[in-house]
């Protein structure tokens, strides 16, 4: 198996570049990097889509029983007096227990879904919430592509960039 591009920097530096920039790619759907960069990051996130569609139904769904806290109307925990043995008074979290529906990955949805997650990390959006890529890949990109065999990605070159003269490309998805 061919390895990647040196990217003239050491290992650790070009995986935590090639890293984000494929990060950056799934939750955006385009980013504007090096023709070099670009055709790493086409190459990883390419065998990602792959994996996501070919494991895209391979899950069960499975009825689980939930203890959560109860909340008052402002949102905060309901605490309810509690005396002990020694007849010391005590605050405890109200609980109610409910059903919830979950998915179970197939041991091979699983193994995809740890390979997605070494190349991909959590994020945050503009509001600050937590994004999860590899979620996102699952939920909205697997779909999107479920008739395609490969080519989900267009390297359009922009030239070079003006302080170094480096061949620029734009990454987008199909």
């Amino acid at each position: 198996m061919p390895a990647n591009r040196k990217l003239g920097r050491a290992s650790d530096q070009r995986t935590a570049i090639l890293r984000n920039l494929t990060t950056a790619f799934i939750l955006n759907g385009k980013i504007v990097t090096t023709v070099a960069r670009a055709k790493e990051v086409s190459k990883i996130s390419e065998k990602l889509i792959t994996q996501a569609i070919r494991e895209r139904d391979n899950f069960t769904t499975k009825e689980v029983t939930v203890s959560t806290a109860k909340l008052d109307s402002k949102g905060k925990k309901v605490l309810v007096s509690k005396t002990s043995k020694n007849n010391l008074k005590y605050d405890v979290v109200d609980r109610e227990i409910k059903k919830k529906s979950v998915q179970v990955d197939s041991p091979s949805r699983l193994a995809a879904r740890k390979n997605m997650v070494y190349w991909l990390r959590k994020s945050h959006d503009a509001e600050q919430n937590t994004v999860n890529p590899v979620n996102r890949l699952f939920d909205e990109i697997a779909p999107k592509y479920a008739g395609r065999n490969g080519g989900y990605t267009r390297i359009i070159k922009l030239g070079t960039r003006r302080g170094d003269a480096s061949e620029m490309a734009q990454l987008e998805l199909v």
